[in-house]
Parts: C-alpha cells; structure tokens; sequence
C-alpha cells in the first residue's frame, strides 16, 4: 500500500513494516537495500537517491524490531526478519516499471546477511555486501536480541567453509556480481568472516572486494561514509551500465 508519497507499507505476518520507494522517470533495475541490525532505512536514503538517478527504482525500508516497530526488538528472530525482507523484494519486484532480470540488493551487516540467504530464495542478479555479519545455523527461531554474543564473536573469527553455514551456501549458488566491502577497523565482523563470504562466491559472474582503511563497523566518520558511497555507486553504475549495453 502506498500514499502516494513514496511511503509504503507491506503487510508481513499478519503485521507491517514500514518502507520508502524512490524513482527516477525512466526505470529499468530495482535496487533493494536491507539495513544492519539496530540500523533503520534512514541510513540508505541518502544512497537510494543517489543511485535511483541512474535511472533505477530503489526502494528502503526497515526491518520489523527497529524504527517505527522497535518495542519488538527483544523478541523479533532471524526467520521474522528474513520473512520482512522477502516481502520487500516481493513489492519491489512487483512493481510494473521493474526488470525483474534486473534486480540488486544492497545489505548491510545483518543485513547483508539476510541478503546473502535471499538469493537462494528469490532471483537476484547484483549483490552488494557491507561488513557482512555471521550467525550459527542453529536457534534460528531465537530472538535475534537473545544470541550470545561472546558466541558469535567466537564464531566469526573461525574460518568457515560454504558447507559450515545457510548465508555460506546461498553464496556458493550465487551466479551473478557481488561486490563486498569491508572496513579494516571492524570491531564485530572481523576479517576470517568477511573471507567467508568472498570464498563461498564459487560461481559469481565476477567478485569486487574492497577495503575501507580505518573505517570501524558503523562507518562512524562521514569520510568513511562517503569512501563508502563512493564505492558503491561507482560498482551500481558499471553494473547498470553494462546491463544496458547488453540490451
């Protein structure tokens, strides 16, 4: 459902999530971006705009447990917020103006996490990682908020194969671009993970990886954000590009 104003919300077990789709005139890739956990939607206008003047439909929106559905960030799970994120892809790809052959998700930390698991559940042709974050397979149905950390901090400093983890696997399926992004200061996904992913890309049309020096996990500087930006719109525009010189 939309207002009319860019503001829409999708219904998702029998609840809502709130989200906000931006589009140039002519519109020919749909560009889906999933923030981190604690994050919100807010954080990604800045580059959907950006991005959508190169002639894509980007739509933001956030994930149940934060923002305007907060008071359920102590219960909501990873199943839950996964189910959030098929339901975006859902309403984007929907949409008449979209190339469904043309569709990128952009995610970030958990998010980007997410997003590795939802390209072995819905066609994705471009994936852009930010600090991807790991979590065990097991207590899937556990309140995100309710994973121990000292845990995962453990697990994400283990080298793991793409047969050790659900994100790991959907990633060694993955056929199309992948860009990962990685900051060299990160104090919550340490570099064995980020190698994770970037091994598990076994079958990826082509793989950019960068690193962000000095950068921590939150890009907590403006200059990392816009190094960040930067790298970003530079890989969506040689994607979109590329796509449309091979029409």
């Amino acid at each position: 459902m939309s207002d009319g104003r860019g503001k829409v919300t999708i219904g998702v077990d029998g609840q809502k999530i709130e989200g906000t789709i931006l589009a140039p005139e002519k519109l020919v890739p749909g560009i889906l971006f999933v923030h981190g956990w604690g994050g919100s939607q807010a954080q990604d206008l800045r580059r959907a705009r950006k991005i959508s003047r190169l002639g894509c439909l980007c739509f933001t929106f956030d994930l149940r447990g934060h923002a305007a559905t907060e008071p359920m960030r102590e219960r909501v799970t990873r199943e839950e917020n996964l189910n959030d994120l098929c339901a975006a892809y859902d309403f984007l790809a929907g949409q008449p103006q979209v190339d469904k052959s043309a569709i990128a998700v952009v995610g970030s930390s958990y998010g980007g996490y997410l997003a590795a698991i939802l390209t072995s559940m819905r066609p994705v042709n471009w994936l852009a990682l930010r600090v991807p974050a790991l979590y065990r397979d097991e207590d899937w149905e556990t309140p995100k908020a309710a994973l121990d950390r000292d845990d995962l901090n453990k697990y994400r400093q283990t080298w793991l194969s793409y047969s050790d983890n659900r994100a790991l696997r959907a990633c060694s399926e993955f056929e199309g671009d992948v860009l990962i992004v990685e900051s060299e200061c990160d104090e919550m996904v340490p570099h064995p993970a980020v190698g994770g992913y970037m091994a598990s890309f076994r079958s990826a049309r082509s793989l950019t990886y960068r690193v962000l020096k000095g950068a921590d996990h939150a890009l907590s500087t403006e200059k990392d954000r816009a190094a960040y930006n930067k790298i970003l719109n530079g890989w969506v525009t040689n994607m979109v590009l590329g796509a449309r010189m091979g029409d």
